[in-house]
């Protein structure tokens, strides 16, 4: 579990061991099952999570792999899955709803279709696109607020764009919980990558649940956050301090986005480094947009950037 103090960056959790392929229970409502699909991206895999029992809903069902899938149908044998909740269309997360909905009937709920947050600039490619699940197509996409019920369990949806675009987080609202999709992780930071993502609408939905009061996070990947609005606010905090780095390091004059990464993140795993430089526009991008940086024309991975 994380724990967080007011003002500090977020101490990430990295003791997650729960196995892949084993259903366990982590609450009287909610059960968890770990896809075989680990990563820098996925830490030890998709946490996909189960509501309610006998008929039951299934939050992120995770990719698109037969044994993963098999674990997933056998782990909830004599069981009727109702319903398919996705948070948002990474493929990781929601390719694998197709597949459940044909073998069960199940209805798939949750976020809209993939929509980027801006278009591309000219010369400009997505980094990102084959992450994108573009054939997922929703039953009915959930409206901000919308709640729906099964048998014993009550679901609110929370729209929280920022990481993606039509991304959604889901209470559980008999144990005043939040399933949180990519928006808020306890291992570590999520990324914001335009033009799939943005870092304004990012920030706007970690100020919403700052100022919620759920009592527990369940991410989608890695162990549960035990402390939420602690865990926000050291999160907004983070972002903020990394918003100062990136300006300060322009300050010896203009930079270009390759030179801030090496400039600003320390000792960064070099697997990584494509998705700071992506970060790092998303906050140049929101910057620029709030007239402290400028470049020549829209902001882009290969511009070179100043302050203003």
């Amino acid at each position: 579990m994380t724990d967080q103090r007011n003002g500090e960056d977020p101490r990430f959790d990295l003791s997650f061991e729960a196995p892949a392929g084993e259903m366990q229970r982590v609450s009287p409502l909610v059960r968890r099952l770990v896809a075989p699909n680990p990563g820098p991206f996925t830490f030890t895999g998709t946490c996909v999570y189960v509501v309610g029992a006998g008929e039951v809903c299934v939050i992120d069902p995770g990719p698109d792999a037969p044994a993963h899938l098999d674990a997933l149908l056998n782990g909830l044998a004599g069981e009727r899955i109702a319903k398919i909740l996705v948070t948002h269309t990474h493929r990781d997360h929601s390719p694998a709803a197709r597949v459940l909905q044909r073998a069960t009937g199940a209805e798939i709920l949750g976020c809209p279709p993939h929509f980027p947050a801006r278009d591309l600039a000219l010369g400009e490619a997505n980094k990102l696109d084959a992450s994108n699940d573009t054939d997922y197509a929703p039953d009915r996409a959930l409206a901000d607020g919308e709640i729906i019920a099964g048998p014993g369990y009550t679901i609110k949806a929370w729209a929280t764009p920022g990481h993606t675009m039509n991304h959604v987080c889901f209470e559980l609202v008999e144990e005043n919980a939040l399933f949180t999709g990519d928006h808020i992780m306890g291992w570590s930071t999520s990324i914001v990558a335009p033009p799939d993502g943005a870092m304004r609408p990012y920030l706007e939905s970690l100020a919403r649940l700052r100022d919620a009061d759920h009592a527990i996070y369940w991410p989608g990947h890695g162990g549960p956050v035990s402390q939420p609005q602690r865990f926000v606010r050291a999160v907004l905090h983070h972002r903020r301090a990394r918003e100062v780095s990136i300006l300060a390091a322009l300050e010896a004059g203009p930079r270009s986005i390759p030179d801030i990464v090496e400039k600003v993140y320390e000792k960064l795993d070099s697997r990584l480094k494509g998705a700071a430089a992506l970060s790092t526009l998303a906050h140049l991008e929101d910057l620029h947009m709030r007239e402290l940086v400028e470049t020549d024309g829209p902001p882009q991975l290969t511009g070179f950037f100043r302050r203003r």
